[in-house]
């Protein structure tokens, strides 16, 4: 997408704040000096077999991106594709009501949407966030020195792949439901609260993906500590079995030009860092002094934050994402 984005023409506007030059999360246009109107859209394919809980993490997923950038959704209207011929209409109603639940649960109205034909099914919102234009958080705003925090563990399209391959336990399936549909909103309260420099969330990119959008963004290397990158129980031992969505290996294929990752690592860890996350966690960057009182305040909140690494002034061979061990 990166290749088609440079052929494209970019918006002459005086007031768009984050456009398609910029690699973020969310689109945002100024409305005033105090407002400015951020926009977001996402699908995905089904990653449960629940189609009401289907719904809910679609729209969980699509609120995440609003708040990955401090701001906060205020409407959404549903993207739906629906194989009609193949499908029941039930399951399409159950899959909107988990959508319209799952927004309702962050306080977000659905207020409309368009429903296609297609032959799978692919659903999420398109949202409509606010903020204050000198107030956002953006991929590119880290500082070299700041440290790194991950609000939910990895693992995520181990376990739905494994759960698609009839592979994952009763817990398995309980545990990554129920991380999917977790909200990033509390998170992203907290992360504004103590002045975070940067922030994304986790998904189609895996984390080593998305830490290097943020490292281009802002011209800096980084430094990962494998040990403290949180990683779900049972997605360890299924990824040391080789369970991994396909996604894993072209992400990890897209980044080995930009990352450096400790021989003594196994290509199971490796994949791990570049598992794609359905409605994963916030990549947060904190300035060092603020970090610990951040990370009191999510853990106070029940959210298993952690410090995984720090952003570093690049060296002679340019950005890069280093993985100790």
């Amino acid at each position: 997408m990166s290749q088609v984005l440079r052929e494209l023409p970019l918006t002459q506007h005086p007031d768009v704040i984050v456009g398609l030059e910029h690699p973020d999360d969310c689109g945002v246009v100024r409305l005033s000096d105090e407002l400015a109107v951020v926009s977001t859209v996402d699908v995905f394919t089904p990653v449960v077999d629940s189609p009401f809980d289907y719904g809910r993490i679609a729209a969980i997923n699509s609120l995440s991106d609003i708040y990955a950038m401090g701001a906060r959704p205020v409407s959404a209207v549903s993207v739906a594709a629906f194989p009609d011929t193949r499908l029941p209409l039930a399951v399409l109603t159950e899959i909107l009501r988990g959508l319209i639940a799952g927004a309702a649960d962050c306080g977000v109205p659905v207020v409309g949407g368009h429903t296609v034909k297609s032959p799978e099914p692919l659903f999420g919102l398109a949202v409509t966030g606010i903020a204050h234009p000198d107030r956002l958080v953006i991929k590119g705003g880290a500082r070299a020195g700041d440290v790194l925090v991950l609000t939910k563990p990895l693992g995520v399209g181990v376990l739905t792949t494994a759960l698609k391959n009839e592979r994952l336990s009763p817990e398995g399936v309980a545990r990554v439901t129920e991380l999917m549909l977790t909200a990033n909103d509390r998170a992203a309260a907290i992360m504004v609260r103590h002045g975070a420099r940067a922030a994304t969330d986790i998904t189609g990119f895996g984390l080593l993906g998305h830490l290097l959008e943020m490292a281009r963004g802002a011209g800096l290397s980084a430094e990962l500590h494998w040990p403290a990158i949180p990683i779900l129980d049972e997605a360890r031992t299924l990824a040391e079995a080789g369970v991994f969505p396909g996604g894993a290996r072209n992400n990890l294929k897209a980044c080995l030009e930009q990352t450096r990752i400790d021989p003594a690592l196994a290509e199971w860890q490796s994949l791990l860092l570049a598992d794609p996350q359905t409605s994963g966690g916030l990549l947060i960057a904190f300035p060092p002094e603020r970090v610990d009182a951040a990370l009191a305040e999510l853990g106070a909140q029940g959210i298993p934050a952690r410090r995984i690494g720090r952003m570093l002034e690049p060296d002679e061979t340019g950005i890069r994402v280093m993985v100790t061990r």
